[in-house]
């Protein structure tokens, strides 16, 4: 494994209150637990999402909650992985 390489990690859900507590949101908050134990701080908007950055083990970790709603989520996993020369390396 590269130690420059950059890691996405998207947690899944639907923006807005009414969505806060509900089970669609449970990658909301995965991403929530996740940042709060690696001292980050989801507080960027761009991408069509919330994210943010941090350098966890030599590897740089993004953490993407995209505000698209779940079913157009690619959209913001795309833009992000286009603007930073990212490119999908997991099984076909």
């Amino acid at each position: 494994m590269n130690m420059n390489e950059t890691w996405l990690i998207v947690g899944l859900g639907n923006p807005g209150r009414e969505y806060e507590k509900t089970r669609h949101n449970a990658g909301f908050r995965a991403i929530d637990i996740l940042a709060d134990s690696l001292g980050c701080k989801i507080d960027k908007a761009k991408f069509q999402g919330l994210y943010g950055q941090v350098n966890y083990k030599g590897k740089k970790l993004m953490l993407l909650k995209p505000q698209t709603y779940m079913n157009l989520s690619g959209l913001a996993v795309k833009e992000l992985m286009e603007e930073m020369g990212m490119r999908y390396i997991g099984k076909d």
